[in-house]
């Protein structure tokens, strides 16, 4: 399962969905997605969106195992 900050970072930036679906080739639905935990995301599309930000995956998606 994993938990994700994407919102927090999008909002902070003062970025919309469709803005930064655009900056990593996605379409917007994908990050609404991404942001509501129904979607996993690739190793690539993770590390394009921490590079949009300049911060590590980590600081935006976490893995946590489920018991």
């Amino acid at each position: 399962m994993w938990r994700t900050k994407l919102k927090e970072f999008r909002v902070k930036h003062d970025m919309n969905q469709q803005t930064l679906a655009e900056l990593v080739g996605v379409r917007r639905e994908t990050i609404g997605h991404l942001e509501r935990g129904t979607y996993n995301p690739s190793l690539k599309l993770a590390w394009d969106i921490a590079k949009v930000f300049n911060v590590s995956i980590e600081e935006i998606f976490e893995y946590v195992e489920e018991e």
